[in-house]
């Protein structure tokens, strides 16, 4: 078994500061208080179940990562019960400060060329039919990570063969050549989340452009055509409006996505953007119904909808769509 890799130190581990996320002060964004108490359709049972504390067990003796930890992610409960995570690669330091994102910012120390062997042997010792990876940003590297991506979709055929894999990439900075290795290894799945409007996009996401975003969807379909289904996901929560999601979802299918994913935004400490309001059931439903009218092959949509949430019905039911076409 590889050796986890080690524990940075306080003195090599400094993240940035969130109090200037997307280059403006938290305090000069309006929206609820940190403590106000949530809807009653957001409260979720604490996790905790035998499965989820065996998951937890052996995430934690492997030395890896998960978005679902990292992110704080409201069904973490429910997803590891059903014996089901998201890998989080490359480390747990991303080197871009989204003002709505807890993964820690800052000039990653690591990059573990195990890792690949030691997500896929836990998604073999799991059992997983399918199987979600992730990784933070790393602008640091000279292909943006993409070389792990590989890495590990290989790895994960070599050790559990009946597993569908689908990736969730940052945007490669635009560049093709990254994106190509990727879509090279034809990952069942390609995801990469848009997370907010276009407007919202100088507040929310520095260092992101949303044109660049869509771009990057378009081209992961067109290389590699039917063989890989292309995914999105937004939040809502920002201060965004009905008509202006339902526009972003039209140019989402414009640029041939075929799955999308849309949740409520949780302000994750006093520290990140607060939340400007917080959506009704009903109004994802109505957005729900826009996305399949716009022609969508699979759409999540609710308050607790998560990226990866029930990834693998959500590709099930994109393959059938495609394969009635």
């Amino acid at each position: 078994m590889s050796t986890p890799p080690p524990v940075a130190t306080e003195r090599e581990h400094k993240t940035r500061s969130r109090a200037r996320p997307g280059g403006i002060a938290i305090e000069k964004v309006q929206g609820l208080p940190f403590r106000e108490r949530k809807p009653r359709w957001l409260k979720v049972p604490p996790p905790g179940g035998p499965k989820y504390r065996e998951l937890k067990s052996q995430i934690k003796a492997e030395g890896l990562h998960t978005v679902c930890a990292e992110a704080n992610c409201p069904n973490i409960g429910e997803c590891w019960e059903r014996g089901t995570a998201t890998f989080m690669i490359l480390g747990d330091t991303c080197t871009r400060r989204c003002g709505f994102c807890n993964v820690n910012t800052g000039k990653p120390t690591w990059n573990d060329p195990l890792e690949p062997a030691r997500v896929a042997r836990s998604v073999a010792q799991m059992g997983l039919s399918h199987a979600v990876v992730t990784s933070v940003d790393r602008d640091d590297l000279p292909d943006y990570g993409a070389s792990a991506f590989v890495g590990v979709i290989r790895s994960i055929r070599m050790q559990a063969p009946g597993c569908k894999v689908e990736v969730l990439t940052p945007d490669f900075r635009g560049q093709e050549m990254p994106l190509a290795k990727v879509i090279a290894e034809r990952p069942d799945v390609f995801n990469h989340n848009v997370e907010v409007v276009p407007r919202l996009y100088p507040m929310a996401r520095r260092g992101s452009k949303f044109e660049r975003s869509a771009r990057v969807l378009r081209m992961a379909k067109e290389m590699g055509g039917d063989d890989v289904i292309t995914k999105s996901g937004l939040m809502v929560g920002l201060g965004e409006s009905h008509e202006e999601m339902v526009e972003t979802f039209g140019i989402l299918r414009e640029h041939r996505v075929q799955v999308l994913t849309v949740g409520q935004y949780l302000r994750p400490t006093e520290r990140h953007l607060p939340v400007v309001r917080y959506w009704e059931p009903e109004e994802f439903d109505a957005l729900a119904a826009e996305a399949r009218r716009i022609g969508f092959e699979s759409v999540a949509a609710g308050p607790l909808v998560r990226s990866s949430y029930h990834a693998d019905e959500s590709a099930r039911e994109a393959l059938a769509a495609s394969a009635g076409r």
